[in-house]
């Protein structure tokens, strides 16, 4: 088996069959599978991909087992020799998957390759990311890397600066599209599960980065993503748990004690943030 397309789905039932559409229109000439597993979506999604892609392995989940387990039921459902995460809400132009693989095949040390994502607008979104330090998460939370956003060092993590035209070694990029190789994944291990929704996959970049490997991004491949289909659903729910995510990252990543007052402070700085923001935007739309 050479690929095994992995989609965790919830209620986004429009999109994930046409991100299967796409995916069918261009199935590479060689063994592959794709593995959607619905975390008890109510609104037919299951059913649907049952009806219109009876070849696609569907794993109907009792209840919503979280973003990190569902794709770690895939990656143990799969077999190809790259495995490839993908979010339900995109679309895949042409030869995307051969070209992909390609780029990651011609690198030997890589774990893994992010591709240019690019809006229902036309623009290019900004998917790639450093590494939440507890400096880069501290300057972010007080707003150094808004005053100085071609700092390498203050703007570290959201990196304004980064060429998305270039091809280069990168952190992290989105897990939208994050294509594996197989013997990567069996040295760096499935998602920590402890990452229900978000920083799984910046938590695996990292693993990968200590166990020696790279992260490839690549504009050559250029994939349509509308973007947040399943977290708009539950919003509130989504900002607070991103930021229980970023705290258990920086727990688990940076546990010595000299680190805690840092990302503490930081934490705390953006919950404030955050919520003073959401009290702007209420004053406004009333």
């Amino acid at each position: 088996m050479r690929l095994s397309i992995v989609i965790v789905n919830w209620n986004t039932r429009a999109y994930l069959l046409e991100a299967l559409e796409s995916i069918h229109a261009q199935m590479p000439d060689v063994g592959w599978e794709v593995i959607v597993v619905d975390n008890a979506s109510h609104d037919g999604s299951g059913a649907a991909v049952a009806d219109r892609y009876p070849g696609v392995h569907l794993i109907e989940n009792g209840d919503n087992a979280g973003y990190a387990r569902g794709n770690n039921q895939g990656i143990e459902r799969s077999s190809g020799e790259f495995v490839l995460l993908l979010n339900p809400d995109v679309v895949l132009p042409p030869s995307t998957l051969e070209r992909a693989m390609a780029i990651l095949s011609g690198a030997s040390n890589a774990a893994a390759l992010g591709v240019r994502l690019v809006g229902a607008d036309g623009v290019v979104q900004r998917s790639i990311r450093g590494f939440p330090t507890p400096l880069a998460v501290a300057c972010e939370a007080l707003g150094l890397s808004r005053l100085f956003p071609h700092s390498r060092l203050l703007a570290s993590y959201r990196m304004p600066w980064f060429d998305y035209d270039a091809p280069s070694e990168v952190d992290q990029p989105m897990g939208t599209f994050l294509l594996i190789r197989r013997a990567a994944l069996e040295s760096i291990g499935a998602l920590d599960e402890r990452f229900p929704i978000f920083f799984n996959e910046v938590d695996w970049c990292l693993r990968a980065r200590r166990k020696g490997f790279t992260i490839l991004y690549t504009p050559e491949v250029e994939i349509l993503h509308y973007g947040g289909a399943s977290t708009r659903q539950a919003a509130p729910a989504m900002a607070w748990e991103s930021r229980r995510g970023l705290l258990r990252f920086l727990r688990k990543h940076y546990p010595g004690p000299q680190y805690a007052p840092l990302y503490w402070v930081a934490v705390w700085t953006s919950w404030l943030y955050a919520g003073w923001t959401g009290i702007r935007r209420s004053r406004r739309s009333g």
